[in-house]
Order: C-alpha cells, then sequence, then structure tokens
C-alpha cells in the first residue's frame, strides 16, 4: 500500500510521467543495442553521420543534445572500433573536428536502422494513429520553444 502523497502542480505531475515514458520507452527501444555494444550515445552519432554526411563533433552534439565534452569521448570510443576517423583539421579554421562515417560504421548502421525501426514500431504500436499525431503535435512545441 503506498504511503499518502501530496498533491502536486499538474505540470510537475505531467513532467514526472513525460519523464519516465521516455525513459522507459528509450530502455525498450534501445535494447537492440546490446549485441553491437553500442551505446545510445554511439548509436545517435553513427545515425547523424549516416543522415547528413560528415559533421563537425559540434554538429553531432546538437543533433544528439549531448555536450561537446561527452562527444570526444564518445567519437574516441567509435575510432577505436573503427566505425568513425576524424579528418584532417582545416588549416585556415582548427577549431573544427570533422567526423566521419568508416566503410564498417556504414555497414553497421545500414544493419541496425531497420532494427530500430522495428523496435520503435513495437514500443509505440501501443498508441492509435491518433494519439500519434497527437504527441507528435504536442512534442513540436516543445522542440520549437527550446
Amino acid at each position: 500500500m503506498m504511503k499518502n502523497t501530496k498533491k502536486v502542480p499538474l505540470e510537475v505531475e505531467v513532467f514526472d510521467l513525460l519523464q519516465q515514458s521516455a525513459m522507459m520507452t528509450a530502455r525498450e527501444v534501445y535494447r537492440f543495442l546490446l549485441p553491437h555494444k553500442l551505446t545510445v550515445s554511439q548509436f545517435g552519432t553513427l545515425q547523424a553521420l549516416y543522415r547528413h554526411g560528415p559533421l563537425c563533433q559540434r554538429d553531432i552534439s546538437d543533433q544528439i543534445i549531448k555536450t561537446t565534452g561527452n562527444m570526444t569521448t564518445v567519437i574516441d570510443n567509435l575510432e577505436k572500433r573503427s566505425l568513425v576517423r576524424r579528418l584532417p583539421r582545416d588549416s585556415k579554421d582548427r577549431r573544427y573536428n570533422t567526423i566521419e562515417l568508416t566503410l564498417e560504421g556504414k555497414e553497421l548502421i545500414k544493419k541496425i536502422l531497420p532494427q530500430q525501426t522495428r523496435a520503435i514500431k513495437q514500443v509505440m504500436g501501443k498508441l492509435t494513429a491518433k494519439d500519434l499525431e497527437h504527441l507528435k503535435t504536442i512534442s513540436m512545441i516543445f522542440c520549437i520553444s527550446s
């Protein structure tokens, strides 16, 4: 039996539910990464590079919503596995470190993207099309206002 809980503002209650559902949904969806020994950040990096081509480290961090400091570790680990490579820095502007997929990285991401799609469909399939459209509209409001 749960203890008597204090009343919280509706905004706090909804935020907590959104956060919990996002974490639980992500945990379900990203289980397919375990056999490939990839973290969610590593997968997001591979996916961003596959979709957009070579990117500077800052653009990757913006794409996957990670700090640039965290991105260094993510890219270092992907580079150790020969999934990405750092291109030589531009002699005119050495601040930008461009990253690209290797052939091995391209093959891996092409192999696992369908697994991600299946996992997402399975998890999100619990919602009706109308619910998905409503959730999309709500999500876009947050993305635009951020």
